[in-house]
């Protein structure tokens, strides 16, 4: 890794904390830190399925559960399986306020985002974690890619992601394999440039305000791609939810998705200010973000606006 690279992960070394050697493989001295975890997990309706994913968790410096106001336990497992855990109220409906709610409370240097449903394994967070520290920005997951995979994935969605998937590439000069999946893991500096927001917007109950739902996970990737930061894509292996069945509704999520490109695309740039640059000289990785210079946000970069968080 290049000077300017090194720069940046020393920093988040000096900063971070020592965590458990199940997160790491690798042997730090006793003054080199490495950087703490948040695991942001969004849940509705999920007690039969949030034991399956607290058992194969590795140790991490965060966990925040997410709730939706669930009808079943699901609040309950957590809190006696995981007292440790951060339990929140989301203020509206749809995972992508849960992500919003969770990103905003999250104090980890990294923040992964995680389903509850059984179908991502926990154990591929070291992966994510390893991209981020050999100088990517937002480690993306793919199921689409070598190494990756899916038993999950219907063929209506399968062709659904591949038609979106490449109008985005073309849009916005990407390289994606997978627009529509949820496993991912950033830095916690690149939240301005993901802007999620989590203000009460005067919608109705029964609402789903855009951005909430799960069309969050193309706009994560279509913000983290107009902002030139560098994506490093990691494969990941899609399981069957274990119970229940999954709200995703693949025409009217589908249309959702197509909207946010539209949105997006529409939107002024935004413009990050001040910048660190990466290490673009190490080519182990394969950069999914276009641009011949991705940048990333300064350490020190203003924080979107947070909310107080209840808590349950």
């Amino acid at each position: 890794m290049g000077a300017s690279g090194g720069v940046r992960c020393v920093r988040r070394l000096e900063q971070g904390e020592l965590v458990s050697s199940q997160l790491s493989n690798t042997t730090a001295s006793s003054s080199e830190r490495i950087p703490t975890v948040s695991v942001i997990i969004p849940t509705f309706n999920e007690a039969r399925n949030i034991p399956l994913v607290f058992a194969e968790l590795p140790d991490v410096h965060e966990i925040i559960v997410v709730d939706g106001h669930s009808h079943d336990d699901t609040v309950a497992v957590v809190r006696s399986l995981r007292p440790d855990a951060r339990i929140i109220m989301q203020n509206r409906r749809g995972k992508g306020n849960a992500l919003a709610c969770g990103f905003a409370a999250a104090t980890g240097d990294i923040i992964v985002m995680l389903d509850a449903d059984g179908s991502a394994d926990p154990g591929e967070i070291q992966a994510f974690v390893d991209a981020l520290l050999a100088g990517a920005d937002f480690a993306k997951g793919t199921r689409f890619a070598a190494g990756g995979g899916s038993s999950d994935v219907t063929r209506l969605r399968r062709l659904g992601n591949k038609g979106l998937n490449l109008l985005v590439n073309s849009v916005y000069g990407t390289n994606y394999t997978d627009l529509c999946y949820g496993y991912n893991a950033f830095w916690r500096e690149c939240l301005p440039l993901i802007d999620l927001r989590v203000e009460a917007v005067g919608a109705e109950d029964d609402e789903l305000v855009w951005g909430d739902g799960f069309e969050v996970e193309t706009l994560i990737n279509v913000r983290i791609a107009k902002a030139e930061l560098r994506v490093v894509e990691v494969p990941s292996y899609e399981r069957d939810r274990v119970h229940g069945v999954s709200n995703l509704n693949a025409v009217q999520d589908g249309l959702r998705v197509l909207r946010t490109i539209g949105a997006e695309r529409r939107r002024s740039r935004v413009a990050p200010s001040p910048i660190l640059p990466v290490d673009d000289t190490d080519t182990s990785l394969t950069d999914s973000a276009r641009g011949p210079s991705p940048r990333m946000v300064d350490l020190q970069a203003t924080r979107p606006d947070t909310y107080t968080p209840t808590y349950s």
